[in-house]
């Protein structure tokens, strides 16, 4: 019970481990993968798109998207849907999309039966107050990046997607969400140049998606609440 946060309403803990020790005691879990799979879910499900999260890499995905009449996503940079927020800013009403990704999906799909959001910068105060109608006790689950040898590195824009998140929240904090929040207040007025300076913005960016940080760290534009479903994130209705 040490580092489950449970005397406090607002926990927040990192990548699947945090799921781990959170999910199973909070009405709630909050999901944030800011670059770039959290972004996604918010652009192609605000645009009526269902989005199923799938393990990266893994060889079953194909026969997977076939069983569920869904297209799956492609390689970033390629013609088609991907991994890239800016190739689904055009996505067609009732898609239905798999999409693979090393982090987010890996964390959505061990939520178990604990309602599940996505969250990112673009729609942190829609999904908070969604968040609060589940319950008081709500996990904020900021992914975190992986390093070469799979141990999770932590990632500073997952930090502030997630204090901007808690920073709509009521009730009491944890320290670690405190200090999630207090980052976010921090760089507030420099979201986009920041985003663009840390480590995951600049590889980014070195590989041509510029765009995709922008869109990133685009703050409270979208009123979508993306919400778990059978396995499937799907805009609340």
């Amino acid at each position: 019970m040490t580092f489950t946060q449970s005397q406090f309403d607002i926990r927040c803990e990192w990548g699947r481990n945090g799921v781990k020790q959170l999910a199973p005691i909070s009405d709630v879990v909050i999901i944030i993968d800011i670059l770039s799979f959290s972004t996604c879910i918010d652009i192609a499900t605000s645009r009526g798109a269902t989005v199923f999260p799938y393990q990266w890499k893994d060889e079953s995905a194909s026969r997977f998207a076939k069983s569920m009449n869904a297209e799956l996503a492609q390689k970033r940079g390629g013609n088609g849907y991907s991994l890239s927020p800016a190739s689904l800013t055009q996505i067609s009403r009732d898609t239905q999309l798999v999409l693979p990704s090393p982090n987010g999906s890996s964390l959505s799909l061990a939520t178990r039966k604990t309602p599940t959001l996505a969250g990112c910068l673009r729609n942190c105060r829609a999904v908070a107050l969604a968040a609060m109608g589940y319950g008081n006790k709500i996990a904020v689950i900021p992914a975190g990046e992986r390093w070469e040898d799979g141990s999770l590195r932590p990632a500073f824009e997952d930090l502030v997607g997630a204090g901007a998140i808690i920073s709509h929240l009521t009730g009491s904090l944890s320290l670690e969400a405190q200090a999630a929040a207090s980052v976010f207040h921090s760089t507030k007025p420099n979201l986009k140049t920041l985003l663009k300076q840390c480590g995951s913005g600049k590889e980014l960016i070195e590989r041509g998606f510029e765009r995709d940080v922008d869109l990133a760290a685009e703050l409270d534009v979208s009123e979508c609440v993306p919400v778990l479903v059978d396995g499937a994130y799907r805009q609340l209705g």
